[in-house]
């Protein structure tokens, strides 16, 4: 979901109250004006979807199916959803990248004990995810305006912990580089309860694959790396569990996971484990990534 310093739209879009057919099929059904970019609303196929500057633009941020509300569109929010297998029972969720509240939502309804942080930086982002894609806000679920790294370096000064982070965040190309490096990554840790799980959606080809995984063996260790479309990387605060754990809390999970078209053997079938050499020339530092 690319969320963070999206370039400016030169051009004021004015936010549209009525469907707009356009190529290939899609219906626009609203736009909605940015200080990044325009966050545009559409249909096609019969799914809705939410993506940045227009319907053109290549990829998509949030998708659901019409008809089937809860089933994942996109591989890698089920690969996501698949951190429960790791720490099955959340009681306090960062999501860093709001999107369409497509993992908030599901968490919250999964985990009705859980209390789930959403961070955005884009107000309009968080407009069109209530208004279109039935995010709301709550006492369990929350969102704050800001960047990610800036919450993450405040809830650590404040002493706060999370059992689960999620890291959804993209800039137009990739990753904001301020949320790939190594003193990011320690930050991240800081904040984790003991056996706490970072779970980061990434490219699976990635120019930069290589570095990041120097750069979470250097924090972490050894880590699970998923691979299909994307790749998710779930980094614990303590030791591994091992693969007949990860089975057992998978099973647990098998009929809940239906609605979403999460299938668990599919899923667990795409657990690796990487455990890279922290060459110090490929970890990504604060320093090297302003150079």
């Amino acid at each position: 979901m690319i969320k963070f310093f999206r370039l400016a739209w030169l051009s004021f879009c004015a936010a549209v109250c009525f469907s707009v057919p356009v190529a290939w099929g899609q219906t626009v059904l609203h736009t909605e004006p940015s200080q990044f970019s325009p966050v545009v609303v559409y249909e096609n196929l019969g799914e809705r979807c939410m993506t940045f500057g227009s319907v053109q633009a290549l990829g998509r941020q949030t998708c659901f199916a019409i008809e089937d509300p809860k089933k994942m569109v996109f591989n890698y929010t089920r690969m996501m959803m698949a951190s429960l297998f790791v720490q099955p029972d959340p009681k306090r969720v960062l999501i860093i990248g709001l999107g369409g509240g497509t993992l908030p939502m599901a968490l919250g309804e999964l985990l009705p004990n859980a209390k789930i942080d959403s961070v955005e930086l884009d107000p309009a982002v968080v407009n069109v995810a209530s208004r279109f894609f039935g995010y709301k806000v709550s006492d369990r679920q929350t969102v704050s305006l800001m960047d990610g790294r800036a919450y993450v370096e405040q809830a650590v000064r404040e002493g706060r912990k999370y059992d689960l982070v999620m890291l959804d965040a993209f800039d137009i190309t990739y990753i904001p580089q301020h949320l790939m490096t190594r003193e990011f990554l320690q930050q991240i840790k800081k904040l984790l309860s003991p056996n706490g799980l970072l779970a980061a959606n990434t490219f699976s080809s990635s120019d930069l694959y290589r570095q990041e995984s120097a750069t979470y063996s250097d924090v972490f260790g050894r880590y699970f790396n998923l691979r299909a479309n994307n790749r998710v990387i779930f980094a614990v605060n303590g030791r591994l569990p091992e693969a007949p754990t990860v089975r057992a809390r998978a099973e647990t999970w098998r009929a809940a996971f239906q609605p979403y078209d999460i299938d668990i053997d599919t899923t667990l079938s795409l657990f690796t484990v990487q455990s890279d050499p922290a060459d110090p020339a490929l970890v990504l530092t604060d320093s090297a990534m302003k150079k």
